[in-house]
């Protein structure tokens, strides 16, 4: 596949050169960050690059359907959407997997780009063409891979990012560097020990590795896997959050699930001989000291009847990543027992 297109700036003001000669520009944007839209449509209409309709959408787990996607397409057709219109999305990571897969089969396919505003889009989710919706509880089991034309970090997008939401992005950036920069996990950790922001070079660091793997493995044959790092039990505590069932009013976000997630995978790598020991008790520590949670919720139980569904298993087995050490991880195809009762 051809490099991804990934520009980072202050602010919007490169945008309008990028969108120079379009003449369908459609903005789907999260609700949460009017502001940001108005200075953008502000922005591309003071370049002569004047978006044709805007629509706002309503931003979170629950509303991450297949209704909101419709209701996309729905203000696509309305507007008179060809198929030489742009969509752009501005907002996290749930507007950027919506609007993307909108995109991607409103009349068979038209283009869009991705403009994140939250950290965790912006090192992670906007990055690499994977769009989708959750389907019965499970997170983005409906979807497609789709590349953007382009995606735009502009850093100010992020100050006015609530603290929480802003921890739920550093967590997947230091998931991106266990899995391939040693160097920069270290500056990361020292930095937000400090209380000090993450710089603009790590955030864009971080957005470098992440497209580097994808344009390596788009279709998650290999590298890419790694990236899953994480996930498998994050992916079971949202489902479990989803059912509803004994979880006593808890609400984990996706980077906290990460979090716990690094933290168990850590402690399986440990317990199958991957790694030293003590690295999870290392990767545990920092993820506490810069303010993310790192105990699992759930039981081994609630986590196996969680993974038997997941996208990464097949058969009687899963793909699950282990840590070698920071800066270097493996997946591995590993039996579902054994993960299970390497987990106990």
């Amino acid at each position: 596949m051809n490099a991804l297109k990934i520009y980072v700036n202050e602010d919007f003001s490169f945008l309008p050169a990028l969108l120079a000669g379009e003449k369908e520009l459609f903005l789907i944007y999260d609700a949460n960050v009017e502001a940001s839209a108005r200075a953008l449509i502000s922005t591309c209409e003071a370049a002569s690059a004047a978006i044709k309709a805007s629509l706002p959408i309503q931003t979170s787990e629950a509303v991450k359907t297949m209704d909101t996607v419709m209701l996309i397409c729905s203000f696509l057709l309305d507007y008179g959407a060809s198929r030489n219109a742009l969509v752009l999305a501005l907002g996290g990571g749930i507007t950027t997997d919506m609007a993307g897969f909108a995109a991607s089969i409103y009349k068979r396919g038209v283009r869009f780009a991705n403009i994140p505003t939250t950290l965790l889009a912006q090192v992670d989710a906007a990055i690499g063409g994977k769009t989708g919706v959750n389907f019965e509880h499970y997170k983005n089991i409906l979807g497609v891979i789709n590349q953007p034309e382009f995606t735009y970090i502009a850093s100010n997008a992020l100050n006015t990012l609530r603290r929480r939401e802003y921890l739920s992005g550093v967590a997947e950036l230091l998931k991106t560097f266990i899995i391939a920069d040693a160097d920069a996990y270290a500056r990361a950790v020292k930095d937000l020990r400090q209380g000090n922001p993450v710089s603009a070079g790590l955030i864009e660091a971080a957005a470098r590795i992440k497209a580097g793997v994808v344009e390596r493995d788009e279709r998650e044959n290999g590298e890419r896997r790694n990236l899953n790092l994480g996930h498998t039990v994050a992916h079971a505590i949202e489902w479990w959050q989803g059912e509803g069932v004994d979880t006593q009013g808890t609400d984990y976000s996706h980077g906290e699930a990460v979090a716990i997630g690094m933290v168990k995978a850590a402690e399986l790598s440990e317990k199958l001989g991957c790694c030293e020991e003590g690295l999870s008790a290392r990767i545990k520590a920092d993820l506490e000291a810069v303010g993310l949670p790192t105990e699992c919720p759930i039981s081994v139980d609630v986590i196996a009847r969680a993974i038997r569904q997941d996208k990464k298993a097949v058969g009687d087995s899963i793909w699950f990543v282990l840590i070698r050490s920071i800066g270097r991880v493996e997946a591995r195809y590993i039996p579902l027992d054994e993960v299970i009762d390497a987990l106990r």
